[in-house]
C-alpha cells in the first residue's frame, strides 16, 4: 500500500477504496481552529465516542491554536502517535484507535480511543468455587492482565506480546515470572508461537493444537481455565500463561499428566479435606475409564470371581436382556452423552431439568423394556458421576472418550484387555512438551514428592535456592528455616 499523501483529496481517495462497502466507517471534516482542513476517521463501534468527542474534536476545533499542539495536548487521552503508511491506518483503526489526517502533512496521528461493548467480569461457569475467589477472565486481554497484576504486583512479572494471523492479527500474550520460568522452556513456546501461519486464531483452544507437541492425542497437553488466581497459581510454580486477545482463557504450560487433578481450590480447605478429595479425584479418574469395562470383563470372561449370590442376582437382572453386555453398556453411555450434551446447549434451568430427569426416565423405560439390566443403569450411573469430579473439563472429556475403547478390548479379550489397554492409553499423554514441566524447579517442593496429597502450607512452602535470583542465599535459608520451625 502507498504512503500517505499530503493531498486530503488522495487520502480520502485511498481511504474509500481501501475501506469500500464499509458503512461503519466513519468519516469527520471539520476546520481545526488555526484554518487547517482535517479529517477523523474511527469506526462506530469499536471506539469510545465520549472520548472522540470531548478528548479529541473539541480541543482540535476551539482549543489548539497550532497543529504543533496536537501531540503534546493534555487533554488529548493517552499516547498519541504519528504514522505514514497505510497498513499502520489500517490495523489502528481496526485496533478501535482513531486517526486524523491534516491536509499538507504527509502523515497522520493516532490516538487511543478504544472501546465498544464488553463483558462484566463474573465468575466462569465451568470453574465454580465454593471458597474461592469469584472472579473470572474476560474478552479483553488488558482486564485479563490488570486481574493477574492485582494478585501478583511483582516487577518480575514479564509480558511478551506477540501478533499472529495474516488477517485477524490476533494479539497474544505471553506471561511469566522472570527469575522463575526456566528460559529455555520459554524460548520454545515464543517460538512455536511464532511459526504460526494461519489467517486469523479465534481462541485459546486453536492457539494449543497449533503449539502442543501432539494435536492428534486424546489426553490434553495444556491447562485452559479462567480463573486469574488459578493462573497466578500456575506462574508461581514456573509455569507459563498465555492470554489471547479475544478469548476468555489463559493457557497454561508445560503441564504434567497430575496437574489436571490440582486446583486452586484445594488450598481453599484445611490440608486433610483437600487430601481427601485429590485423592478422589482419582480414584474418579479410573472408575471413569474402567468400571465400564471391568463390568463387561467379568459378566462376559471372569463371572468365576463374584460372590454366588451377586452372580445370581446379576443373573437374575440379565435374565430378560436379548443383548451382550457391550450393547448394553453402549446404548447408555451414549445415552447419558447425549444427555449431557443437550444438558448444555439448553438454558440453564432447562438444562439441569433435561439432565436429571431424562436420565431417570431413560434408565427406567430401558430396565423395563428389557433392554438394559439394573446393575448396568447402576454402573453407568456411577461411572458418570465420576466423570464429573475431574475439576478440568478437556481431560474429563478425554477421559470419558477413553472408556469405548477400552470397553471394546473388555468384550475382546476380557481382562487382559483392560490391563494392556491402560498402559496403552497412558501411553498418549507421555510426550516431551507435557513433561518438560519436569525441568521447572517448582516453589513447592512438597507437592513434587506427594502429588497425591496436598502438603500444609509451611510443608510445602519452601522456594528452591537455585531459583531465588534476587534474593540472597542466606536470607532464603533464614526464611526457609523459619517456616519449617512453624510448621
Amino acid at each position: 500500500m502507498p504512503d500517505i499523501s499530503k493531498s486530503m483529496a488522495e487520502n480520502l481517495d485511498t481511504l474509500y477504496r481501501t475501506f469500500s462497502h464499509t458503512p461503519d466507517l466513519i468519516t469527520r471534516h471539520f476546520q481545526m481552529k488555526p484554518g487547517a482542513h482535517a479529517l477523523l476517521v474511527y469506526f462506530d463501534g469499536l471506539t469510545d465516542k465520549p472520548a472522540v468527542s470531548n478528548h479529541i474534536l473539541h480541543p482540535l476545533i476551539h482549543e489548539l491554536d497550532s497543529v504543533d499542539e496536537l501531540a503534546n495536548a493534555s487533554a488529548i487521552t493517552g499516547q498519541t502517535q504519528t504514522v505514514t503508511r497505510w497498513a499502520d491506518v489500517e490495523m489502528s483503526l481496526f485496533r478501535g484507535n482513531s486517526v486524523l489526517f491534516i491536509d499538507g502533512l504527509s502523515y497522520s496521528y493516532v490516538f487511543p480511543t478504544q472501546g465498544g461493548p464488553e463483558r462484566a467480569i463474573k465468575e466462569p461457569d465451568a470453574e465454580k468455587t465454593l471458597k474461592g475467589a469469584h472472579l473470572g477472565f474476560v474478552e479483553a486481554d488488558g482486564q485479563n492482565i490488570a486481574l493477574i497484576r492485582r494478585y501478583l504486583p511483582n516487577r518480575e512479572l514479564k509480558i511478551k506480546q506477540l501478533v499472529i494471523g495474516s488477517r485477524g492479527k490476533t494479539t497474544v500474550s505471553i506471561l511469566y515470572l522472570e527469575d522463575i520460568a526456566k528460559p529455555d522452556t520459554l524460548e520454545e513456546i515464543e517460538n512455536r508461537i511464532r511459526q504460526i501461519d494461519t489467517d486469523h486464531v479465534l481462541n485459546t483452544g486453536e492457539l494449543e493444537e497449533y503449539i502442543e507437541d501432539h494435536p492428534a492425542s486424546l489426553l490434553p497437553q495444556f491447562i485452559i481455565t479462567e480463573r486469574p488466581d488459578s493462573t497466578v497459581s500456575h506462574l508461581l510454580q514456573g509455569r507459563i500463561a498465555i492470554l489471547v486477545d479475544n478469548s476468555p482463557g489463559a493457557l497454561i504450560g508445560p503441564v504434567t499428566f497430575l496437574t489436571f487433578f490440582q486446583t486452586i481450590e484445594d488450598y481453599s480447605s484445611r490440608w486433610l479435606v483437600a487430601s481427601f478429595i485429590r485423592l478422589l479425584r482419582f480414584v474418579a479418574f479410573f472408575i471413569t475409564i474402567c468400571l465400564p469395562a471391568v463390568y463387561i470383563a467379568i459378566i462376559s470372561f471372569h463371572y468365576e470371581v463374584l460372590p454366588l449370590r451377586l452372580l445370581i442376582s446379576i443373573g437374575e437382572s440379565r435374565a430378560k436382556v436379548p443383548f451382550p453386555p457391550i450393547i448394553e453398556a453402549l446404548v447408555m453411555e451414549i445415552s447419558i452423552e447425549m444427555l449431557r450434551e443437550a444438558g448444555l446447549r439448553l438454558p440453564g434451568p432447562l438444562g439441569q431439568t433435561i439432565g436429571g430427569v431424562g436420565g431417570i426416565i431413560i434408565g427406567q423405560a430401558a430396565v423395563q423394556a428389557g433392554i438394559v439390566s439394573n446393575i448396568m443403569v447402576i454402573i453407568v450411573a456411577i461411572t458418570a458421576v465420576s466423570s464429573f469430579i475431574i475439576p478440568d473439563y478437556d481431560m474429563a472429556s478425554a477421559l470419558r472418550l477413553i472408556r469405548f475403547p477400552m470397553m471394546v478390548l473388555a468384550m475382546m479379550f476380557g481382562m487382559v484387555g483392560i490391563v494392556i489397554g491402560l498402559p496403552r492409553h497412558a501411553n498418549i499423554g507421555q510426550h516431551e512438551f507435557p513433561l518438560m514441566l519436569k525441568k521447572v524447579q517448582s516453589l513447592n517442593k512438597t507437592e513434587e514428592t506427594a502429588p497425591f496429597f496436598r502438603a500444609t502450607i509451611y510443608a510445602g512452602s519452601i522456594r528452591p535456592l537455585q531459583d531465588c535470583k534476587g534474593q540472597g542465599k542466606a536470607q532464603v535459608e533464614k526464611r526457609n528455616h523459619k517456616r519449617s520451625r512453624i510448621g
